[in-house]
């Protein structure tokens, strides 16, 4: 859901007509999370999942933000800021990537894992600035909404929901309970464990496992 509501952020204030400008932006992500990914992967970069989950929701809320305070035809410079904006937090979404690749596919074959990963992250990508320049062109060019009013509107509503998933990851309350880092798998999936824990108790003598 992070990643989905941060390309649409970044999308959000493009048109049909601007294609070439969001092939530049989700390259520049896509390179942020790439790099960072494989640096996590490769051991070489170790953060704490749990404060890079908390600053997830950050970049999202700070990309909605500008969204919002952009001015109506104003004209973006040649390198506007929201090219570093996906470069920059591309580099710590990446970050997350390596907890979520390590889970699936564990270390051998690493670098054609790592490939692979990239390019089925990249599809899922482009098939959804797809699917929000639709929604922009169904707003602006066939509802006839003021192209401002539907991008401030549109990330108004992410910024809601991103400020609630940060407050909701904050590391210091007790919603989050993750303490490893992102060069190791970060957690099993719930029915695989209660399937485990179940499992034992039905034995007689054993107790259930308790979660790794």
């Amino acid at each position: 859901m992070d990643h989905i509501l941060f390309v649409t952020a970044l999308c959000l204030r493009y048109l049909w007509k601007d294609w070439k400008k969001v092939t530049v932006l989700v390259t520049a992500f896509t390179i942020g999370h790439s790099v960072t990914l494989a640096l996590s992967a490769l051991n070489y970069v170790s953060v704490p999942v749990k404060w890079i989950e908390f600053i997830i929701p950050l970049t999202i809320a700070a990309t909605a933000l500008n969204n919002i305070v952009q001015k109506q035809g104003q004209q973006p410079s040649r390198l506007p800021a929201i090219y570093f904006f996906a470069l920059f937090f591309g580099l710590i979404h990446g970050l997350a990537y390596a907890s979520a690749f390590l889970d699936l596919e564990g270390k051998e074959g690493l670098v054609a894992h790592l490939f692979a990963f990239n390019i089925g992250i990249e599809l899922a990508q482009l098939l959804l600035v797809v699917v929000v320049l639709l929604l922009s062109y169904g707003a602006v060019q066939l509802l006839k909404l003021p192209r401002v009013i539907w991008l401030r509107v549109a990330s108004a509503a992410i910024l809601v929901v991103s400020v609630k998933m940060a407050y909701d990851r904050f590391p210091n309350t007790q919603n989050y309970v993750h303490e490893k880092t992102t060069t190791a798998p970060v957690r099993r999936h719930w029915l695989v464990w209660c399937y485990r824990s179940t499992e034992h108790a039905e034995q007689p003598g054993l107790q259930p496992r308790q979660q790794i």
